[in-house]
Parts: structure tokens; C-alpha cells; sequence
């Protein structure tokens, strides 16, 4: 089921939850217009089809201690399915990993790296992922500031094309 097959109603649950998910089923039966019931149903079918992959806090990472973000670009050797698959399986048991994205161009992938502090990180960089199979270079850059930081993705644009498409 593509976003495209989704009916308003679908639409306008997975763009409420994705703005709160701590809301209750009735709480959101009322912002969608429709009943507990049915709405109860639809998240369930929401969620087995995939478009709801699970319910997060969005914990504050430095309020916890963890000081330094970096993105690290990484190069690999081979780009060979297998050597791709076994970087991503080795960055899954990376804690200070909280991301791992495949990309096309100069680098093969970007992370979201979180630290306690510099030498945290540093350990990791040096010990860990520069040393890892496969990788032929790294390059970080620490971040000073996140301007945005949005989840999911921007309902109002696919309701925007929906529209227009008809």
C-alpha cells in the first residue's frame, strides 16, 4: 500500500501520530472524526502494512550528556553487496551510532554519531571505525547547532500532490 492508496482518514491518523504519539486512541478518534473503534482498527492496519514502525520519546541527547553530535562521512573499499551489507550490520552494534544512511556519490555513507565528549568519540573514530574492515576513509564534522530537526515526513505536501494529481 503506497501513501497514494491511503485514504484521508489514514492520512490524517498517521500525520497526528506522527505529531503525537503519546495520544489516546479517542483522543485521536476525535482529531480524525471518526469513532475509538474504527480508528483503534486503522492503526492496527497502519501498523501491520508498516507505515507505523514503532512509538519514540525524543529524548534530548545533550540534556543526558551526550555533548558531541558528528556526522561522519565513510568510504569504502569495495562497494560489493556484501562488504555494503557487513558495514551496516557493523554500525547497528556501534552504539554511538544512532544512524547509518547509504549514499551515492563521493562517500558511501553518512552517520549520525552521538558522544558523551570529543575523546568518547575520538576512541570510537580511531579504535573502532577507521579501524573497521573495508573502510577506506572518514571524514567528521562536529555539529554546533541543529536548526531543524523533524520526524517523518511533511503531510501537507503529500495531501498538496494528492490534490493535484486528481
Amino acid at each position: 500500500m503506497s501513501g497514494s492508496k491511503l485514504d484521508p482518514i489514514d492520512r490524517k491518523i498517521l500525520a497526528e501520530l506522527q505529531a503525537d504519539g503519546r495520544m489516546t486512541n479517542v483522543e485521536l478518534a476525535k482529531r480524525v472524526g471518526i469513532s475509538a473503534p474504527p480508528c483503534l482498527r486503522r492503526v492496527r492496519t497502519l501498523e501491520e502494512a508498516g507505515y507505523i514502525r514503532g512509538y519514540h520519546a525524543d529524548v534530548d541527547s545533550r540534556e543526558l550528556g551526550f555533548e558531541v553530535q558528528v556526522f561522519a562521512m565513510v568510504g569504502l573499499q569495495s562497494q560489493a553487496e556484501s562488504d555494503l551489507s557487513a558495514f551496516e550490520a557493523r554500525c547497528r552494534d556501534w552504539p554511538l551510532v544512532r544512524e547509518c544512511h547509504m549514499l551515492n556519490g563521493e562517500v558511501d555513507f553518512v552517520l549520525k554519531c552521538v558522544a558523551p565528549d570529543l575523546s568518547t568519540f575520538q576512541s570510537f573514530l580511531t579504535e573502532q571505525l577507521t579501524s573497521a574492515d573495508n573502510v577506506g576513509s572518514v571524514k567528521t564534522s562536529l555539529v554546533i547547532r541543529c536548526a531543524k530537526d523533524e520526524p517523518g515526513v511533511p503531510f501537507d505536501v503529500l495531501e498538496a500532490r494528492l490534490t493535484s494529481a486528481s
